[in-house]
C-alpha cells in the first residue's frame, strides 16, 4: 500500500485543493467513496448482495417420435 507521513499527505490535499478547488471537494469524495462501495460489493460475488446462486439449467423436454 502507500507508505505516506504526514507532511505527504499535506501536500497532495494542496494540490487536490489547487486542481479541483473546494466547490468540488464533496462531489469528488462522494464519487470515491460510492466507487469503493461499489467495489466491495462487486468484490463479494453474488452472494453478498442477496442474489440467488446460478442453478442448474433445466433438462430439454424428450422428443416425440411420430
Amino acid at each position: 500500500m502507500l507508505n505516506l507521513g504526514g507532511w505527504e499527505w499535506i501536500i497532495l490535499l494542496v494540490i487536490v485543493l489547487i486542481v479541483f478547488g473546494v466547490g468540488r471537494l464533496p462531489e469528488i469524495g462522494g464519487a470515491v467513496g460510492k466507487s469503493i462501495r461499489e467495489f466491495r460489493e462487486a468484490s463479494k460475488g453474488p452472494e453478498g448482495k442477496g442474489e440467488k446462486k446460478a442453478e442448474k439449467p433445466a433438462e430439454p423436454a424428450e422428443e416425440k417420435q411420430v
